[in-house]
């Protein structure tokens, strides 16, 4: 809905394990409202293959095909709209940068929730 108030990005969640990703959305709404008021944050998509999935790369020490993964569900979230992703997890981080010179969108791909990033969502840290 358009009402001529500026609104924050979309944001794309690339959900590796549901706490990690639940803590993010909830983070991302609770956030959201300090900056944007009551009952509002930014328009939020997830995506998540199964922990599993990811956990026999990683295991067997395969970033590569991990990072296949995280750029799948990059994909998958640019195509729904989102404008800045989030990969809210320490591990995976590992395969980022074998995969972000591919993404389709590289200025686009999974990025950690830092402090340089979390103003663009209406987050402070260490709150």
């Amino acid at each position: 809905m358009t009402t001529g108030v500026p609104r924050s990005k979309h944001v794309g969640i690339v959900g590796i394990s549901a706490e990690g990703a639940a803590l993010c959305y909830r983070t991302i709404c609770v956030e959201g409202a300090t900056f944007l008021g009551p009952h509002d944050h930014p328009q939020v998509t997830m995506h998540t293959y199964p922990l599993a999935d990811y956990m026999r790369y990683v295991d067997l020490n395969q970033w590569d095909e991990a990072g296949q993964l995280l750029l799948a569900s990059a994909t998958i979230l640019t195509d729904a709209g989102a404008e800045l992703l989030i990969c809210p997890d320490n591990t995976l981080h590992q395969a980022l940068d074998l995969v972000r010179d591919r993404s389709r969108d590289p200025h686009r791909s999974e990025t950690p929730l830092t402090r340089r990033k979390m103003p663009a969502i209406g987050c402070r840290h260490g709150r």
